[in-house]
């Protein structure tokens, strides 16, 4: 049973959310403060961690920051809860390695598809089974989920992995930011595409002096191109 960390310090959301995802078949730890919320993780790594951004003690991009630098606990998914308002923060979550996030006021029932969406993609049966796993200087072991550059490995989140694994099945074939929405993320319901643009500046930034290999095609999407140009 996939085991989910709520971190929020408003009782009513946090008794509500605890329900509904036991309700789902999840199992739940719940706590409202940053530092429990890391202790509590590196205790009982989670499947899952939900993340309100504004907490009492430490921000909630502050405890992305140490989940993803912690070795034990940096392939956990992320999904950040936010208000209207906080789009900076959010922005930083996403540079900091969260998943996705979910905008306050939400429905109950988008959350639970949002989890159950990046759970899935973070399943090895979600994976694509062929296509290329070596471009230039750039090479992944889906096995084992590690990517290389120039023989150096680069640390990705399982979101970031499975984008570049998809970016390099499909080698040369544009892919809309929508279709990007759908096979990576699993998510078909209305979301802004800057997650996708904010994911990939983010791969791009880690791939160092192979960023140019994914192309941006203006009003479209992105692609992967060969270093030859192909």
């Amino acid at each position: 049973m996939p085991r989910i960390l709520i971190v929020d310090d408003e009782p009513d959301l946090v008794r509500l959310l605890d329900y509904n995802l036991k309700q789902a078949g999840y199992e739940t730890i719940t706590t409202s403060t940053g530092e429990t919320a890391l202790a509590l993780a590196r205790a009982r790594k989670p499947d899952l961690v939900l993340l309100d951004i504004m907490l009492p003690d430490i921000s909630g991009t502050e405890v992305c920051r140490q989940l993803r630098r912690d070795a034990s606990l940096k392939s956990v998914p992320i999904l950040m809860l936010t208000a209207k308002s906080e789009e900076v923060d959010r922005v930083v979550g996403f540079e900091l390695g969260a998943d996705d996030y979910v905008t306050k006021p939400f429905s109950v029932r988008e959350l639970v598809l949002r989890v159950k969406a990046v759970l899935r993609r973070g399943g090895p049966n979600d994976e694509p089974t062929e296509g290329n796993t070596e471009i230039g200087p750039v090479k992944i072991d889906v096995g084992a989920h590690r990517a290389f550059v120039e023989g150096q490995e680069v640390i990705l989140t399982a979101l970031e992995f499975k984008l570049l694994q998809m970016l390099m099945a499909r080698l040369g074939r544009v892919q809309s930011r929508e279709q990007l929405l759908s096979d990576v993320w699993g998510i078909t319901a209305e979301i802004e595409t800057r997650t996708v643009d904010t994911h990939v500046k983010r791969l791009r930034e880690k791939l160092g002096v192979a960023r140019d290999l994914i192309e941006t095609v203006r009003g479209v999407g992105y692609r992967m191109k060969s270093p030859t140009g192909e």
